[in-house]
């Protein structure tokens, strides 16, 4: 059993696996922020032309 919690050899994947997903979440994050900004922009564009 001790040998079994001294085995680090998948450490180095769960660790770039949570990097990749911190990083996946702040690009989504960001995504929905643009994309909220973007669509309020265009609307207040498209009633210019009304």
């Amino acid at each position: 059993m001790g040998h079994f919690f001294s085995n680090e050899q998948g450490q180095g994947v769960v660790e770039y696996g949570l990097i990749i997903m911190l990083v996946a979440l702040v690009v989504i994050g960001g995504l929905q922020l643009i994309g909220t900004n973007a669509s309020a922009f265009f609307t207040k564009a498209s009633e210019l032309f009304d």
